[in-house]
């Protein structure tokens, strides 16, 4: 029985490894993103970082509408890093994960 106890501890701490392998690989992933006009260009990481923000000098001449540009395309960058830096770290998890009976969530 304790056997199976450190064999499973042992694949823990390999997937806890593992999730910590991923955080790292995913400050190196950059997903940039851009208004529909091309105006403002964010980059961010997989780990939802921005990293560099790019505007367009006709946009600095009204506050408002810059604003409003900034936000759609963060929130834009940012989902797109979200959904990216779930899938990774879920894969990461489940890839080290013991099979204890009842403890699928990752499937």
């Amino acid at each position: 029985m304790f056997g199976d106890l450190s064999g499973m501890m042992d694949k823990l701490k390999h997937a806890q490894q593992k999730v910590e392998e991923t955080k790292q690989r995913l400050n190196t992933v950059l997903i940039d993103e851009a208004s529909a006009d091309g105006n403002i260009k964010v980059t961010v990481t997989a780990n939802r970082e921005i990293k560099a923000i790019s505007v367009n000098e006709n946009l600095l001449s009204d506050a408002e509408e810059l604003e409003d540009y900034l936000i759609l395309t963060l929130n834009k960058a940012l989902k797109r890093a979200g959904e990216i830096n779930e899938q990774e770290m879920a894969v990461a998890a489940k890839s080290g994960m013991p099979n204890i009976p009842g403890m699928d969530m990752f499937k």
